[in-house]
């Protein structure tokens, strides 16, 4: 039943309003908009004039964001066109230590140091991996390289010979401790290893 009192909105009253909202969204778009549609419905296509990224910097992105699988892909793609460069090889390198194939990991870190002997961030990831190890003695020595050729200027290096350094001096503690150690990457950047419970 419905009560006398009430007044129902007619449809043209819902019209009316539908008109009021319309005029006032038109006003508030102004010709100075930065959104702007072009007359083509699609989107951009690709701009064939740029360089592409290089798979070294694609593989360092991912190592950052912990994606080792997917920069072990992106190291591996980059080889095809650039060959075995020290940069590639400690790439993959490091991908298989973050994946924790240490096996894997150590030759082709042996052989970046070995091709690029002054390269400080080779000789930090293969401490890293001589530690994983367990190799403190070895570790503790490619710190040290590590840290003289970077002049001491890496906090990650230096954390990882004061974390190493500290291990041999008490050889005897057998309270396990959870120790991060920090692989680095050309550039600025630099990543954390952790084991995964």
């Amino acid at each position: 039943m419905k009560n006398p009192g009430v007044r129902r909105p007619t449809p043209m009253y819902h019209l009316a309003a539908m008109a009021i909202v319309m005029i006032v969204t038109m006003a508030n778009c102004t010709k100075e908009d930065d959104l702007s549609l072009s007359e083509n419905p699609f989107p951009p296509g690709i701009d064939y004039r740029k360089d592409a990224v290089s798979g070294v910097e694609v593989g360092q992105r991912l190592m950052a964001a912990g994606e080792y699988e997917l920069a072990l892909d992106s190291f591996t793609r980059a080889a095809l066109d650039e060959g075995m460069t020290a940069e590639i090889l400690t790439g993959i390198g490091t991908a298989n230590l973050g994946l924790g194939r240490l096996g894997q990991a150590e030759p082709l870190l042996r052989r970046a140091v070995a091709e690029a002997p002054d390269w400080p961030e080779a000789w930090n990831n293969l401490g890293v991996l001589l530690m994983e190890k367990g190799e403190l003695p070895e570790a503790t020595q490619v710190f040290q390289k590590a840290y003289a050729l970077d002049n001491g200027e890496s906090d990650s290096i230096r954390d990882n010979l004061r974390i190493a350094l500290a291990k041999s001096e008490n050889v005897v503690n057998t309270e396990p401790k959870q120790e991060e150690f920090k692989l680095v990457q050309r550039g600025q950047g630099d990543f954390v290893i952790r084991k995964t419970p």
